[in-house]
């Protein structure tokens, strides 16, 4: 199971920081953002291989679920 930051929302703010260094933006200036889309991955097979039942109610809220 994680829960972290999405990366394609990651990678999007990554070419927006570019784009505003590109521009002629000084990097030291730049705020630092913290990510705003999170997202929860759970992956049955290790959780099944070690025995553990993951609620449905669980599964239900994940972003992505990977049998």
């Amino acid at each position: 199971m994680s829960y972290g930051a999405s990366l394609p929302s990651l990678f999007r703010r990554a070419a927006t920081y570019v784009d505003k260094i590109l521009k002629g933006a000084n990097p030291a200036n730049l705020p630092v953002e913290q990510p705003t889309k999170l997202e929860l991955v759970i992956n049955l097979k290790p959780a099944k291989a070690l025995g553990l039942n993951v609620p449905a109610t669980l599964l239900a809220q994940a972003d992505e679920v990977i049998e």
